[in-house]
């Protein structure tokens, strides 16, 4: 069945056959539709296409219809309320990496136009003259550059310039020591690259930490020769302190592809700045990119809209085929395990410890944390949960959240996911989930009971007194109910004291059967499960 695109923003003929050639879209272009028509229609198709001009807001998605996905064309997604998407379980994904080597070549670009003074000189000779002494520029061999976040675009602006001779002193809080003496570099904070750098170029997403990132007190360190180059997010450099620090001499120039309001005023003071370079938001607009960016994106938006992997999702665990791959058996095994306590843990629940141990710590255990809760939520009644929306539905519901991970392999299992629930009472539940060799997702430990019974179908629980007969007449009660054990476990800490017995069934018990089985002789609970 087709599914409906929407694209709201100008596309290329040759990006938008991209999406128009694929036969699991019924595409609908609608260049410079009106927010306001877009948000009345966006609920009639299953995803969004956009760029920069779109605003998606968290009005337009309050009553969202059948949208899931929202796709931006590029890298920057502040043009989206991502809570509001989070809220209604709606993916928000970029194309982060199509454009990085258009936006690196932009930034160098800039910063080689700065040192040279070119536009300056090309408007001169324009005008007829010849003014050859009033265009000194610098070398950029030996100099110092500054590069503030090394993402993927950072990194290729890093690779290019050290091939210029250039010394690089970078910042980046998820970037190691170790990494970047591998790569050459030096880590520093960004206070030291504003007083040390010669050129510094930012390369760093747009959010409250980084918002005037670069302030008046920073510009005021940097050196009097100093040039800037933002090629990232409009907003991260304060433009007023900017401007007042050129007309001061405190910095030697600037070059800006991005911009705090966009399009950038006619009568701003930066259009009238002798050493200023500025382009409108141009670093992603080569014909490679613009190819690559949609391409991408349809292929992304395609898959997810299949139920296949989310790619490059900025609100929901993303995963490469590779990973994804690896990191099935785990992500099965978290959600079974969620439908589990779910079913067990009497509401409501205010706390739930995830902890990973061995193998499970070889990749990332974010998502298999979303699992974890989006098996636990699946029942939950006033949300569609997924896992964009299961971490904001679980701090609305008042749930305190906490993942730890140990690199320590148990001595029974080579990786285990170990969940510890407690309700507003006080009742804990705590359990064990592992996969065996054929990759069975398998709960074996509750409530420190060592067990071993498969995550699948009808189940039935029971806390029970360790004593003969228990067990037989909880089977003989199935059994007249022509209800067949597949299997069963159990686990006890020492005889005769509490113990914990699981079956899988081959047809779910009734309320009625939970209920009789309850009020049996050393039944302590019982409760029936479907997994």
């Amino acid at each position: 069945m087709t599914k409906r695109v929407l694209i709201s923003d100008k596309m290329e003929p040759d990006a938008l056959a991209w999406f128009k050639s694929n036969d699991d879209f019924d595409t609908d272009y609608r260049e410079g539709i009106s927010m306001d028509e877009l948000g009345r229609i966006l609920g009639e198709y299953e995803a969004l296409v956009i760029r920069s001009r779109t605003h998606v807001t968290a009005g337009m998605l309050e009553n969202p219809g059948r949208l899931r996905i929202i796709g931006r064309a590029g890298a920057g997604t502040d043009n989206i309320d991502k809570d509001a998407a989070t809220a209604k379980g709606i993916v928000v994904m970029n194309t982060p990496g199509a454009n990085t080597i258009s936006t690196a070549e932009h930034a160098i670009a800039m910063m080689m136009a700065l040192a040279r003074h070119i536009p300056s000189a090309h408007s001169s000779m324009a005008d007829g003259k010849w003014a050859k002494k009033d265009y000194i520029g610098t070398e950029l061999y030996k100099k110092t550059l500054g590069i503030i976040g090394m993402g993927k675009i950072g990194r290729v602006v890093c690779e290019r310039m050290k091939a210029f001779g250039m010394e690089i002193l970078a910042y980046d809080p998820y970037m190691t020591h170790e990494t970047a003496k591998d790569i050459g570099i030096e880590l520093a904070e960004v206070d030291t690259i504003c007083e040390n750098a010669d050129f510094i170029t930012l390369h760093c997403p747009k959010n409250e930490e980084t918002s005037c990132l670069i302030d008046s007190a920073r510009l005021n360190r940097m050196k009097p020769t100093a040039c800037l180059v933002n090629c990232a997010r409009g907003g991260i450099v304060d433009e007023d302190a900017l401007v007042e620090a050129l007309d001061n001499g405190n910095i030697g120039g600037a070059a800006f592809d991005v911009y705090a309001l966009e399009p950038l005023p006619e009568d701003h003071p930066l259009r009238a700045m002798p050493n200023v370079v500025l382009t409108p938001h141009l670093a992603a607009t080569t014909g490679e990119a613009q190819e690559k960016v949609s391409r991408d994106l349809a292929d992304q938006v395609a898959g997810a809209l299949a139920g296949g992997i989310v790619r490059n999702a900025v609100n929901a665990p993303s995963f490469d085929a590779r990973t994804y791959e690896i990191l099935a058996p785990s992500l099965d095994l978290c959600f079974r395990l969620g439908k589990f306590l779910s079913q067990l843990c009497k509401p409501p629940v205010r706390s739930m410890e995830i902890r990973f141990s061995g193998t499970m710590c070889k990749h990332t255990t974010d998502p298999l944390s979303t699992r974890m809760l989006c098996g636990f939520l699946t029942n939950h009644d006033s949300e569609m949960v997924n896992d964009v929306n299961a971490h904001y539905l679980a701090k609305e519901l008042g749930i305190h959240i906490t993942e730890s991970r140990a690199d320590e392999t148990d001595s029974v299992y080579a990786g285990l996911v170990s969940v510890t629930t407690t309700n507003d009472s006080g009742r804990v539940v705590d359990i064990k989930g592992s996969i065996n060799a054929i990759n069975e997702p398998r709960i074996v430990v509750m409530d420190n009971k060592n067990v071993d019974a498969k995550l699948d179908g009808p189940m039935l629980v029971l806390q029970n007194r360790d004593q003969p007969g228990t067990i037989g007449s909880v089977a003989t009660a199935i059994g007249d109910k022509n209800i067949n054990i597949g299997s069963m476990t159990w686990g006890r800490v020492a005889p005769g004291g509490d113990a914990i017995t699981i079956l899988n069934v081959d047809e779910p018990i009734t309320p009625d059967l939970e209920k009789a089985i309850r009020n049996l002789p050393g039944i302590i609970r019982a409760k029936a499960l479907m997994i």
